[in-house]
């Protein structure tokens, strides 16, 4: 919410490439069009909507592609689709592998760039340059400072948006369902403090 830089010492977004540290803003921004450059995110914006335009999947809505500050946010159906449609997406790309393939052709295509795919949600896939994936913002939290790190998240599988950082050596990772699974292992967790 409104208060989440008053609340917590530590917040990230983008991957962690926004850090800030008691509501100030640590290091610099990292920006994908800085760092690739333009004629790269053009040649990767180019190939992403010829290779969607040829795609025959059952429907396709609008904004295939969300331009981030740290990453590219690609979505074969489109984000406008409805919850009833990214639901009915879900299920046809388990079985068509839809994200998969793309992510397969992307990666060969733009081998030269050192990019990381990264599937996520229901309906869409990251791609960003190597390294700033959620580990990211652990370079902001120093070893010596943080004995225990832990990490929640739903996509914790190879491939999966919250696998780097969920097998990382300094984190303990916790595969959850839901955001209900995810209070519940926190109790479990950190009972303790509770008492």
């Amino acid at each position: 919410g409104d208060k989440v830089m008053e609340n917590f010492d530590y917040s990230f977004s983008e991957n962690g490439l926004v850090a800030y540290k008691r509501g100030e803003l640590m290091g610099e921004k990292m920006n994908i069009q800085k760092f690739l450059g333009e004629e790269s995110i053009k040649k990767i914006i180019n190939w992403t909507l010829k290779y969607i335009s040829d795609l025959d999947i059952p429907i396709k809505r609008g904004t295939f592609i969300e331009f981030r500050t740290g990453m590219l946010n690609i979505s074969p159906i489109g984000r406008n689709c409805s919850r009833e449609e990214r639901n009915e997406f879900e299920k046809y790309d388990k079985v068509h592998k839809i994200r998969e393939k793309m992510v397969e052709n992307m990666s060969q295509k733009f081998l030269d760039l050192d990019l990381t795919y990264s599937i996520g949600g229901q309906i869409s896939f990251d791609l960003f340059p190597k390294g700033w994936d959620k580990t990211f913002c652990l370079r902001y939290l120093p070893e010596t400072e943080f004995e225990t790190i832990h990490f929640f998240g739903d996509k914790t599988y190879k491939g999966g948006n919250d696998f780097e950082i969920y097998s990382h050596p300094r984190v303990h990772g916790h595969a959850v369902t839901s955001p209900s699974d995810t209070i519940a292992q926190c109790e479990k967790l950190f009972s303790h403090f509770h008492k």
